[in-house]
């Protein structure tokens, strides 16, 4: 049976203006469950309520009504707050410090003592690429450099659950790729990772599940594979007449002739076959077939643009 490490009922949240009466709904009477060992994927548009539910999670700021809960227990309880870790879109160091000294800063608030501290500061900022970098002043690092010590520092007190907010943004190519190799590492190793992110190739590379949020609302969820299926197919033939272009539209796609050639866009469903036996039946010669699956960008330009709900 699956273990539940994050989970909210009917949570909702409602911002009042201080001077006048216009209220805000952030988030409305949002319901999910993120199981134990998988990557989650939370998405939306800026404005969706991403972060306020993030800060809920965290127990940074109390809902309106509804519940959360996170490890097992209420949402903020100071038990958890041992067992998880969190990295903002921009994480905040005291940039006179070393990466080394900021490790063993955060190790210290943890309660890590000597010599496990010094062994584990240094595992980490070598799983981090930062070896090298350990003595130098953080107001030295780059974004990406900045990125990896926040890892590094997430991964401290050995957390079971992590919820990362834009963790590869900003990044180069090769930052980009190890950070998003790291995530599934640890994935790997049995941790639960909560990523919100507007970097949606990482999210489709990585995730297990997605919800899409839209104007504070549950839009999608599900898991990648199933929300993403429903393509389509990309058939080219040869020797077809266009006699033939009524009947294969007749099945649903789309065809069309081009310098002798037959291109058919059929929906990636049993229909594929009946395309092909007729093209077959007319003489025609099969060139390719390729499966067409929709990107989670598709997904998402669909759901926020087109009103689509989960």
């Amino acid at each position: 049976m699956e273990q539940t490490v994050i989970k909210t009922v009917n949570l909702s949240k409602r911002y009042s203006g201080l001077w006048s009466k216009t209220t805000v709904d952030a988030v409305k009477n949002l319901s999910l469950e993120v199981n134990k060992g998988e990557i989650f994927g939370f998405l939306g548009p800026n404005g969706a309520g991403k972060t306020t539910t993030i800060k809920i999670l965290l127990g940074i700021i109390y809902p309106t009504q509804g519940e959360a809960y996170v490890l097992g227990t209420p949402a903020g309880d100071p038990k958890t707050h041992f067992k998880l870790s969190y990295l903002p879109e921009n994480p905040y160091f005291y940039d006179y410090m070393t990466g080394e000294e900021i490790l063993s800063f955060y190790a210290q608030l943890f309660g890590i003592g000597e010599p496990e501290r010094s062994k584990r500061i240094k595992e980490l900022l070598g799983r981090v690429g930062l070896s090298r970098a350990a003595s130098q002043p953080i107001r030295t690092y780059s974004k990406g450099m900045q990125q990896r010590i926040g890892l590094a520092q997430c991964l401290l007190n050995d957390p079971e659950l992590l919820i990362l907010d834009e963790p590869t943004a900003g990044l180069d190519p090769i930052a980009h790729i190890d950070i998003r190799d790291m995530i599934l590492d640890l994935r790997d190793k049995g941790k639960t990772l909560f990523v919100c992110s507007h970097q949606l190739s990482d999210v489709e590379a990585v995730c297990d599940r997605v919800a899409i949020l839209k104007n504070g609302e549950m839009a999608r969820l599900g898991k990648l594979d199933e929300l993403l299926a429903g393509g389509t197919v990309e058939m080219i033939a040869e020797r077809v007449e266009n006699g033939i272009l009524d009947q294969l539209k007749a099945l649903g796609g789309q065809a069309h002739l081009h310098e002798g050639k037959l291109f058919v866009q059929q929906p990636d469903d049993d229909s594929i076959g009946a395309v092909i036996d007729l093209v077959r039946k007319n003489g025609g010669r099969i060139i390719s077939v390729l499966p067409q699956r929709r990107s989670l960008e598709d997904l998402f330009v669909e759901t926020i643009q087109g009103g689509k709900s989960a």
